[in-house]
């Protein structure tokens, strides 16, 4: 088994529910031929680096996934004959070929995702304190006072 990943554009004017068909479609077809799926996004939205079929724009989804070499050709074959594809591309990636090297390599990540948050909320709420208990009285002004006028009885001329 290797590792792959395959990001794959979809026409913007299709439905949710085709965009999903297409990505269960993908995701069965990685299963039904014993593959290993580990993880499958959708990205949404984007703008295209240059027109495609004379679309502007493209619904990304991106899976992550170890298996054999015919899955990526049944993949790329399904994919090369629905028209509601723009683009497609699958990459070989380095990394855990196995399930039990996939589930390590997600706990893995997943234990790093929950640590940045906690620190992140921990300097959020350190920020909070400081600023709620920052009682220092407004800082003092270093300007210089406005001249007082000058009361200066003579007049010009006399």
């Amino acid at each position: 088994m290797k590792r792959y990943e395959v990001i794959a554009i979809i026409k913007t004017d299709v439905n949710e529910e085709d965009m999903s068909a297409i990505i269960e479609r993908s995701s069965t077809i990685i299963t039904e031929r014993k593959g290993v799926i580990a993880k499958t996004e959708k990205w949404g939205k984007r703008r295209l680096a240059y027109e495609i079929n004379k679309q502007k724009d493209g619904f990304y989804f991106f899976i992550d996934y170890a298996g054999d070499g015919s899955i990526v050709a049944e993949m790329e074959r399904n994919f090369k004959i629905d028209d509601r594809i723009l683009k497609f591309m699958t990459v070989t990636k380095e990394g855990a070929v196995t399930r039990e090297g996939i589930d390590a390599e997600f706990a893995a990540a997943e234990v790093k995702r929950a640590q940045i948050r906690i620190e992140a909320e921990n300097a959020a709420a350190a920020r909070e304190e400081r600023a709620a208990s920052d009682s220092r009285p407004p800082r003092p002004s270093f300007r210089k006072p406005a001249p007082a006028p000058r009361e200066d009885n003579t007049t010009k001329g006399e």
